[in-house]
């Protein structure tokens, strides 16, 4: 279903869900590559741009949270970008639907200083948008990776495995979306994209934007990676510390188990015939756990 916003000089086609008739609509009024159009019914594996002579073809990949996985998951936003037309194509991410929706009742701007009337300031609201979501979900991930950092010490050795293994992913995930689409807002702070003039600043502010949220993440892989260290440190040092103790209660019990059974064989030994043999043989056994006791507390092993 195509769903349309007039603002005179342009206007702001949104498709979700696109059916054979809306592509057939963006193949009847509009005069896009073919490959553009049949993007549109699939999921493109990496975010892009194709510049044309009268438009631009952009796809966008932002993150969302999934609260049944605890994971992040990618939208895709499609959007063909011409001067007189805006179209966001497919299960785009929910801000932009938030956005054309709250538009189609306020499509004046609030702020008088607000950029407006043309298509490029529409765009740069939608990405602007998407951002500050983003912004808020790398920011709640932070959040908790410094919980995990102050319970590393506490928390059930199980728990923190998924925790750190579930962030390790989602951070690769955000490098992943993140990346490419680096490359591409740098092209729109150069002016090499767009169609309205003086929208260098506020390309700007997109990039600078974008730009912190990359850094944040890369420092989030660079803590996700330092917990893991932390905590594989003290695994092994708690593993280290029971073959230790086995190895103790082991070499304690050895000349133990020795004795008795020797004096278990039916063979006729020193003392056997002896009434006493018993508790002879007790006060040899507790003399040599004595003395191993005292050797492993002088060499401060236990």
């Amino acid at each position: 279903m195509v769903d349309t916003i007039d603002f005179g000089t342009y206007k702001w086609h949104h498709i979700t869900d696109p059916t054979v008739e809306d592509l057939d609509f963006l193949r009847d009024n509009f005069h896009f590559h073919p490959l553009d159009i049949d993007d549109c019914s699939s999921f493109v594996q990496r975010p892009k741009i194709d510049s044309y002579d009268d438009y631009h073809f952009i796809v966008l990949h932002f993150p969302i949270f999934d609260k049944r996985t605890n994971l992040v998951r990618t939208e895709e936003t499609k959007v063909f970008w011409g001067q007189e037309f805006l179209i966001t194509v497919g299960n785009s991410h929910y801000v932009v639907q938030e956005l054309f929706n709250y538009t189609k009742i306020h499509p004046e701007p609030e702020d008088e200083d607000d950029i407006s009337g043309t298509s490029d300031a529409t765009l740069y609201h939608i990405l602007y948008s998407m951002m500050k979501a983003t912004f808020l979900l790398v920011e709640r991930m932070g959040t908790e990776l410094d919980v995990i950092n102050r319970e590393l010490f506490s928390t059930k050795s199980e728990k923190i495995i998924e925790q750190i293994s579930r962030y390790r992913k989602n951070i690769i995930q955000l490098n992943t979306m993140f990346k490419p689409q680096l490359r591409m807002f740098k092209a729109f702070e150069s002016g090499d994209v767009g169609f309205a003039d003086d929208m260098e600043e506020y390309w700007g502010n997109i990039l600078d934007f974008y730009q912190k949220m990359w850094d944040m993440i890369d420092d989030y892989g660079e803590l996700v990676d330092g917990l893991s260290s932390t905590f594989d440190s003290l695994q092994t040092n708690k593993t280290n510390e029971i073959m230790r103790m086995l190895t103790i209660i082991s070499t304690i019990v050895l000349p133990l188990t020795f004795i008795s059974g020797l004096y278990g064989m039916n063979v006729r030994l020193p003392f056997a015939d002896n009434p006493f043999a018993f508790w002879i043989v007790m006060i040899i056994c507790v003399s040599i756990l004595v003395l191993l006791l005292v050797f492993f507390l002088k060499k401060k092993w236990m």
